[in-house]
Formats: C-alpha cells, sequence, structure tokens
C-alpha cells in the first residue's frame, strides 16, 4: 500500500511542476508577444512620425517655390546688344531685392527672328500665368502688349514706342506697360553729322528690316537727317537674316560708308556687312557699341546692358507694389557718346584724325 501511495504522491508532484512549466512558458510567451507589440507599436509610430515630417519639408519646399515670382522674358532674336540688355535687367532687379532663384524666375524664349513667333511666345507667359513679361525688342513688346493689358510688361530694346503703338507717350505710358527705349533723340542726327564732317559728300548705304517697326522710324529719322547736307542715301531692306551679305554687296557700287542701325535682323548678321565692308575698304558706321566690338567702326551709341539695368530697377517698384507701370514715365537713355574701333579703322583702310583720340571711347 505505501509504495502505491508512494507513487501517486509522486505522480501529483510531477503533474504540478509540468504544469508550473507549462504556466510559466505561457507567461514568457505572452510577454515575449507584448513586447514585439509595443516593439512594432513603437516602430509604427516613428515611421508615421518619420512620414509626418517628410510630408511637412516638402510642403515647405513646395511653399517656397510657389513664392518665387515668374518673370516671361521675350526677345525678337539673340544677339550680344539684346543679350546685353537682357543680363542688366535681371541685375537691376537683383539689385532692387528681386534675386534669381530666391524672389524670382525667369523663363526667356527667343523668337529667332520671326515676328510671328512672338505672339506665340507671349500667349503662351499669359497662359502660364507669369507676374510680369519682360519684353525685349519692338516685335517683342507688340506681341506682348496684344496678349495682355492685365500682366505689366517692361520693354527695352524700342526705338520708337510711340510709333510702334506700345504707348501713348513717354510721360503717359500705358496701363499696363512702361521701359526704357534705346535711341536718344540726338543720336542719328550726330551720327550723320559725324559721317558728313569726316566723309563729306557720301552716299550713305542702309540696310534694314521694312517689316520692324523700330527700323522703319529709324530709316525715316535717317533720311530726314540727310536732307539739307552734302549727303545721299541708298537702302536695301530684307527680311531675314540670310538676305543680309547679298544686300551689303549689291551697295558696293553705291556706297562710300555704311550704316547699320539697331536693326535686329541685319544686326544678328553683321559679320556679313564687316566682312564686306573690309575687303571693299568702305566704312561702316554702327548703332550702338556691341556692333562696335564685332567689327564696327564708328557709333554714336549708349550701353544696352545700362537700359536693361534701368528697365530692372523700374520693374522692381511694381513687383514690390510701390507702384503701376501707369505710374512710371518711359525714358530715353541716360547717357550717350562717339566710340570708335581703331583696329576697324585699319582694317577699312580709314584715314585716322588726330582730334578722334579726344572725341571718342576708343577700342582696339
Amino acid at each position: 500500500m505505501k509504495k502505491k501511495w508512494d507513487m501517486r504522491i509522486g505522480i501529483t508532484v510531477l503533474s504540478i511542476f509540468l504544469l508550473s512549466a507549462c504556466g510559466a512558458e505561457e507567461e514568457n510567451a505572452g510577454a515575449n508577444a507584448n513586447e514585439e507589440g509595443n516593439n512594432n507599436n513603437s516602430e509604427a509610430e516613428v515611421e508615421e512620425e518619420n512620414n509626418h515630417s517628410s510630408n511637412d519639408n516638402d510642403e515647405a519646399n513646395n511653399s517656397e517655390e510657389a513664392e518665387l515670382l515668374q518673370i516671361g522674358a521675350t526677345q525678337i532674336v539673340e544677339h550680344p546688344s539684346l543679350d546685353a540688355a537682357y543680363e542688366g535687367f535681371k541685375d537691376g532687379l537683383a539689385d532692387n531685392g528681386f534675386a534669381e532663384g530666391e524672389q524670382v524666375t525667369y523663363d526667356l524664349q527667343s523668337a529667332q527672328g520671326d515676328q510671328n513667333n512672338t505672339s506665340t511666345i507671349a500667349n503662351n507667359f499669359v497662359a502660364d500665368g507669369v507676374d510680369l513679361i519682360f519684353a525685349n525688342s519692338t516685335p517683342s513688346a507688340q506681341g506682348a502688349l496684344q496678349a495682355t493689358d492685365d500682366i505689366p510688361i517692361f520693354f527695352t530694346s524700342v526705338t520708337d514706342a510711340v510709333g510702334a503703338g506700345l504707348i501713348e507717350s513717354l510721360d503717359q505710358p500705358g496701363d499696363n506697360i512702361t521701359g526704357v527705349v534705346d535711341l536718344h533723340p540726338d543720336s542719328i542726327e550726330m551720327t550723320i553729322g559725324f559721317i558728313e564732317d569726316y566723309f563729306p559728300d557720301s552716299t550713305v548705304g542702309l540696310i534694314y528690316n521694312s517689316g520692324e517697326q523700330n527700323s522703319v522710324a529709324q530709316i525715316e529719322a535717317v533720311e530726314a537727317a540727310i536732307e539739307g547736307t552734302n549727303l545721299d542715301a541708298a537702302t536695301r531692306s530684307v527680311s531675314t537674316s540670310a538676305e543680309v551679305q547679298q544686300a551689303a554687296e549689291t551697295l558696293i557700287d553705291e556706297a562710300d560708308v555704311f550704316y547699320i542701325i539697331t536693326d535686329n535682323t541685319v544686326v544678328s548678321a553683321l559679320e556679313t556687312v564687316v566682312s564686306t565692308a573690309n575687303e571693299y575698304d568702305i566704312p561702316l558706321v554702327v548703332g550702338e557699341p556691341d556692333s562696335l566690338e564685332r567689327g564696327g567702326f564708328a557709333t554714336f551709341g549708349i550701353d544696352y546692358y545700362s537700359i536693361g539695368y534701368r528697365t530692372g530697377e523700374m520693374a522692381a517698384e511694381v513687383l514690390s507694389g510701390e507702384k503701376t507701370t501707369a505710374d512710371i514715365p518711359s525714358e530715353y537713355p541716360a547717357d550717350m557718346q562717339l566710340f570708335i574701333n581703331q583696329d576697324a579703322a585699319e582694317a577699312q583702310s580709314i584715314e585716322w584724325h588726330e582730334d578722334w583720340d579726344e572725341l571718342a571711347e576708343l577700342f582696339e
């Protein structure tokens, strides 16, 4: 009997031990499950926090990009004078609190010499909702003004803003357009006076695009300035830059002096005129200093960077909310002087006059 009781007691003790072990194992498993659950929850919370932080950063970046003012810049063609005016415009804005990439962003579009493209460019700017249009040339300004009467337009490299229908007068520009013209009122008369003094009894060869109001106005001013002098004029009209060289060559037997005004089509192909002038010893007078640096001989000109810069200063007043375009009169260039390229004078076999050393700023 005793053995049986001992055996029963042993079985009972063993059962209790096994049950205790199972309970402990279940407890540990539950604790591990709870700990794993807590870890998973913690990781999910961290991931959610990171996502929120990332979204906040994205929203901040998007907000910062949205705050940049959009400026559409349109010009009829790419050449040094217009490019200099564009750089001046950006610097004028930057120096007055509107730096590229910080407060403003630019979309520069060239019409590649095709006036039909100026309307397309301007209409695209309007569709994009730009905050301001910089119109760098007469055709570009005309295209912009036809496209909008709401968006502020600032022009430069425009010779006759009134004649081109852009503004009513310098003192009273339009409701949404103003700017700086590129022709000092005395520059053409002074240029013709220079030719008359140093190349008397000459025929002046003129090449221009009759489709540009800017050019037509200048040619009319040249012809008016020639009246009453000992000079004559011979003109050739072109439609594209590809026609400029041929036009220059047809003037070889007529022209004693070339005078290339600030015509965008002709200036974009100026090297062909320079080549003709050098080959046939014809003095090449030009309309602005950038053409002088490309091989022209002399000019009473302006600095295109400076008129672009002044236009940028004017635009800053509108972007800052200080004024509207109607409050800002259009302007003439501030400065003008005689520039002479000595190397071009030699290349074109021009007799040097000693008084040029004092009268002109000399290039080499």
